[in-house]
């Protein structure tokens, strides 16, 4: 187990020098904003995945995975629309370029209307948090009008025998992240990815060794089930590709984001959970609270995050 560095959206020489700072040897790079990555023809190309990788690695970094592509390019997978083959098409490209690039996992998510909060503001231990009541947003217009989960889960199955056996080939693991919030729908679009049933049907679905999870603990927080049960269930199977260790408080339809030592969940016994089913892969701090005169990225809120989060990978290692 180990720590890595994420939530980085733009790569500088201060966030990797940062990483380096804090003893950190992997980096998650999250939707690169690099032009010729984001304003692609649809897909990451191989040479600017080339140029960042070898970026990351002067500074004695690993690009562990990257995190996300750019929604607007499979917006038709998700909805079942016209024009997701050849958005499908080059989804495969990302895949083999990334597996020529050497880069082992590709982040992704299914939730087409994306990640909702009603407040980017919240107070909470003198910071500011995000948060989500979903009362607010229950009467959302919808303008992609209604969509099941029954067409949902086609438009998924529908992606994955495609997109599958590329990655396969290509040698790239395919990291599931939860619907967030984890709330049956928004916007008239189901969230399908709101439970541990769900994931337990995708993996008994499309059984490989390149189809995991993404694992965002707060997001499993959010959804009001025993987390630490979670992380023995798809960690005992190897189904962890990589995690997000933050936490909530709250449940799946009001909830506020907290610092990651004072949420609803005992961190330590996480921790130990991982350990006790071998999980090897790395760890990220995420959605961090905003502190009084940090930086935008926020240097000094992902100091205390990953300082945390290394102390317990320490504390729980030395228990043998």
């Amino acid at each position: 187990m180990r720590l890595a560095v994420g939530s980085i959206y733009e790569l500088t020489d201060d966030k990797l020098e940062f990483a380096r700072q804090m003893g950190v040897k992997d980096v998650i790079l999250h939707v690169p904003i690099h032009p010729s990555l984001y304003n692609g023809p649809g897909y990451y190309e191989f040479m600017p995945l080339i140029k960042i990788k070898t970026k990351i690695e002067s500074y004695g970094l690993r690009l562990h995975a990257i995190e996300n592509i750019p929604r607007k390019w499979y917006m038709n997978v998700m909805l079942g629309r016209e024009g997701r083959d050849e958005e499908i098409e080059n989804f495969c490209k990302t895949l083999e370029n990334m597996g020529r690039a050497g880069i082992p996992i590709l982040g992704y998510n299914f939730m087409p209307m994306g990640v909702w909060r009603t407040c980017d503001d919240t107070p909470w231990r003198g910071a500011r948090v995000t948060s989500f009541d979903y009362e607010l947003v229950e009467d959302a217009p919808a303008p992609y009008g209604v969509i099941d989960d029954k067409q949902m889960w086609d438009n998924f199955k529908y992606f994955m025998k495609r997109v599958l056996p590329v990655a396969e080939e290509a040698n790239v693991k395919l990291a599931l992240h939860p619907d967030d919030p984890p709330v049956p729908s928004l916007a008239g679009v189901a969230r399908i990815f709101r439970s541990v049933e769900a994931f337990k049907r995708l993996i008994k679905l499309f059984p490989s060794d390149y189809v995991g999870i993404e694992f965002c603990q707060g997001t499993f927080s959010e959804m009001g089930i025993d987390v630490i049960e979670a992380i023995r269930y798809f960690g005992s199977r190897k189904k962890i590709f990589y995690v997000h260790f933050r936490d909530v408080r709250g449940n799946p339809y009001k909830f506020h984001e907290t610092f990651v030592d004072d949420g609803q969940t005992d961190m330590l016994e996480a921790m130990k959970a991982y350990k006790e089913v071998g999980y090897t892969g790395v760890f990220i701090d995420d959605h961090v609270p905003r502190l009084p005169g940090d930086t935008e990225w926020g240097h000094k809120s992902h100091a205390y995050a990953c300082g945390y989060i290394k102390a317990l990978i320490k504390a729980v290692n030395a228990l043998g």
